[in-house]
């Protein structure tokens, strides 16, 4: 995904910006108590960050977690990049396949948290859904998303949003964390103005 500075062409900030850091961060710990809630608890839950961006964010969201419940929540992350519908390099078997994993639990009849950046088709979640299906059979699989801009292709939707940005087809939602990007914030921009 391209990087684009929140702090770029500065007289359009104000219609580019749609949350800057204190507003992402108020976002991510409002999903966090929702979490709680929705769960009763985290005991059975393993929240777990779809790379890149969705893998920081679920770091993020741990820790508010830990800061609210007293324990740490089980995490994981997963690169579901060889998983997805649009690639054509698949194994010989015709398989596709996940290029990492890093779930050190038991998904088994467990409470699993998808955590991504932005939902815009649902192709993204449709490649995550397979990879956890792969190592078990949880109990339930939930989404938590930073931004939900819509245009869906697949009947998915997430649990847990933090902010909704109904958007056309030519414009494009850019993430920017400061483990990445140096800068938290959220912008949105036209194709044609890059």
């Amino acid at each position: 995904m391209a990087t684009l500075d929140c702090r770029e062409e500065e007289t359009n900030l104000a219609q580019n910006e749609l949350l800057d850091g204190p507003s992402m961060a108020r976002a991510l710990t409002r999903i966090a108590h929702e979490i709680i809630e929705r769960n009763k608890g985290i005991d059975e839950c393993i929240l777990v960050g779809i790379k890149t961006r969705g893998a920081f964010l679920a770091k993020r969201l741990a820790q508010r977690i830990e800061k609210i419940e007293g324990k740490p929540i089980r995490t994981g992350e997963l690169d579901i990049t060889l998983y997805r519908d649009d690639l054509t390099m698949k194994h010989e078997n015709e398989q596709a396949h996940v290029e990492q994993v890093d779930i050190e639990h038991e998904v088994k009849n467990q409470k699993i948290i998808l955590v991504d950046d932005v939902l815009y088709t649902g192709r993204t979640v449709r490649a995550a859904l397979d990879a956890v299906m792969d190592l078990g059979r949880p109990g339930q699989i939930q989404l938590a998303v930073l931004v939900d801009r819509g245009h869906r292709e697949l009947p998915i939707r997430a649990d847990y949003v933090g902010k909704n940005v109904p958007t056309s087809g030519s414009e494009r939602i850019i993430v920017n964390l400061q483990d990445v990007d140096g800068e938290d914030c959220v912008i949105i921009y036209k194709e044609d103005e890059q």
